[in-house]
């Protein structure tokens, strides 16, 4: 059977969450007070798959987003994006969908998240400001029910995130770290004392901080995402990176994710960082793309998931 994109996904925004619909506030305003941070989801869209899938995520955000549901929404895209498919151009714009373009130098391109990496970074710059609080999501995230956790106002809190999935390029913490990781820790001067132990999201592996980009809500006037394009210029610089990256692809595809874990110990101490719940990131199929050690096809509470190229593949 064809797992179709529009087909599957719909069903599940369908059938399986008429609940999520029946739940939402009645008469509330989506529009915070004013004296509270204004909330903004954004997103990348690499490429035409990926704008379609930034579709279905605006969609959700608006149907099942609670009081977040009339938030702005931004999209980020690199310029030959900009004109893009007409029909799905005008079903954004109606939601108020706000597309932007993003560039990155050259050298950076050679690496396979860069535009990622410098779209939340231009995005934080945008909304610059201490009563911000930025949403940022992976294109291929749905939302199911109201993301009561991504109001991080009234907090120290700074951020909000997840671990990643699996280990795949992570340092487990029981083990030193072997020379990739001991040259992050170096360039970004990150000091002994800031690692802590964290378990993957699916794979349950201890490891060294190793945080997923495609959730993270932050304060924008903390500068995490700037930070985090930073730490990114100086890994991909750096020559023994750039001779393992050639060599090795999930260096090239996965070091975004290793600047953002360096962004994260030299801008936040421990006590300003949130782990957002497991209903939120929820790696819907996982086990089948992947493989874990459990399934991940039990939707009923969670809030977003995560179906990466799930329902592109037959």
């Amino acid at each position: 059977m064809m797992r179709t994109l529009s087909l599957s996904i719909w069903l599940i925004l369908s059938t399986s969450l008429n609940f999520a619909a029946d739940n939402e506030i009645q008469g509330e305003s989506p529009v915070m007070e004013s004296n509270r941070p204004r909330i903004v989801f954004a997103t990348f869209a690499q490429n035409a798959t990926q704008l379609r899938h930034a579709l279905v995520l605006c969609e959700s955000l608006r149907k099942f987003g609670g009081r977040f549901s009339d938030a702005p929404m931004i999209i980020y895209v690199p310029p030959e994006l900009m004109a893009g498919d007409s029909s799905l151009v005008a079903r954004l714009e109606k939601m108020g969908v706000t597309r932007r373009q993003i560039s990155a130098p050259p050298e950076a391109l050679r690496y396979f998240y860069a535009r990622k990496v410098y779209a939340a970074a231009q995005c934080e710059e945008e909304l610059d400001d201490d009563n911000q609080i930025l949403v940022w999501l992976d294109e291929d995230t749905i939302i199911l029910q109201e993301p009561a956790e991504f109001d991080i106002s009234g907090k120290l809190i700074k951020v909000g995130w997840r671990p990643v999935m699996h280990r795949n390029i992570g340092s487990l913490y029981a083990e030193p770290p072997d020379q990739f990781w001991s040259r992050v820790y170096h360039l970004l001067k990150i000091p002994d004392s800031s690692i802590f132990p964290m378990k993957t999201a699916a794979s349950d592996e201890i490891i060294r901080p190793y945080i997923n980009a495609g959730i993270l809500v932050v304060r924008t006037d903390a500068g995490l995402l700037r930070q985090w394009k930073k730490a990114f210029e100086t890994l991909y610089q750096d020559s023994m990176i750039k001779q393992q990256a050639r060599l090795d692809p999930k260096t090239n595809i996965f070091l975004h994710q290793a600047a953002l874990a360096g962004a994260f110990l030299t801008t936040l101490s421990k006590d300003e960082m949130y782990q957002l719940p497991d209903s939120y990131n929820y790696p819907l199929f996982f086990k089948q793309m992947f493989g874990a050690p459990r399934e991940f096809n039990d939707i009923e509470k969670v809030v977003t998931l995560r179906y990466d190229v799930f329902f592109e593949n037959p």
